[in-house]
């Protein structure tokens, strides 16, 4: 597959290569276990694609996708959220490698988690942890200030996620430290970092001082299938 090709269609890529070991489906449609990720992907848009996820998934279970075009959606499913983020890639770090010290581990989680449902960087599940290598900064005090992590891996492709600060931590320059690390490591080993923001997110100007440039516009949905109603 060509970079293009597979940036433009990353959960699928990577569900049939890196992280395939965490693969519910079939050869139309497959997702991530649901402890580990909520995200889907199609290798085409079809009513069968679309059945052949729905026969994976629990009755309420709710997917999210990144497609290069608004996603089509097939009848007896319902988009619950729907917008435009801008994928950005970096080939080479503008600043030095800073080095990262402290990896965080599955004792770690509990205090990932909570940082993640105080500053709300993106969906962050118990088992996330498990898609990659997360790094953080802790307090004097022990306190998680920030953290930083590899998300969807497919072959030459990392993305970096979970991207976030404690407020009571901002303003000293953690985050550019934690992705400037991880992006060394990843382009050391012969990938792309990429990752993905919303076009208002203050954070995209720091990504450019990293090197990070946008690459194109990707669509989130996030849909669950309709429930049918008892008459």
């Amino acid at each position: 597959m060509t970079e293009i090709s597979m940036l433009e269609n990353p959960i699928w890529h990577a569900l049939n290569t890196e992280q395939k070991g965490f693969r519910r489906g079939g050869d139309l449609a497959a997702c991530y276990h649901p402890d580990v990720s909520r995200f889907a992907g199609l290798a085409v848009t079809s009513p069968e694609a679309f059945d052949q996820l729905g026969s994976v998934l629990a009755p309420d279970e709710r997917v999210a996708f990144f497609t290069a075009a608004p996603l089509e959606v097939s009848s007896g499913w319902q988009v619950l959220r729907a917008r435009p983020l801008e994928q950005m890639v970096c080939e080479r770090l503008l600043i030095d490698d800073p080095g990262l010290e402290l990896q965080l581990g599955t004792d770690d989680v509990p205090d990932m988690l909570a940082l993640a449902a105080a500053t709300e960087p993106g969906p962050f599940f118990p088992g996330t942890i498990r898609m990659g290598r997360y790094f953080g900064v802790r307090s004097e005090d022990g306190r998680l200030a920030a953290m930083a992590g590899e998300r969807i891996r497919m072959t030459c492709h990392t993305e970096i996620s979970a991207v976030c600060t404690d407020p009571a931590f901002r303003g000293r320059g953690l985050a550019k430290t934690l992705v400037a690390g991880l992006t060394a490591r990843i382009l050391s080993e012969g990938s792309l970092a990429f990752l993905h923001v919303k076009t208002e997110n203050g954070a995209k100007g720091l990504y450019e001082t990293l090197g990070f440039v946008v690459s194109r516009t990707v669509h989130l949905t996030v849909m669950a299938r309709q429930q049918s109603r008892v008459v």
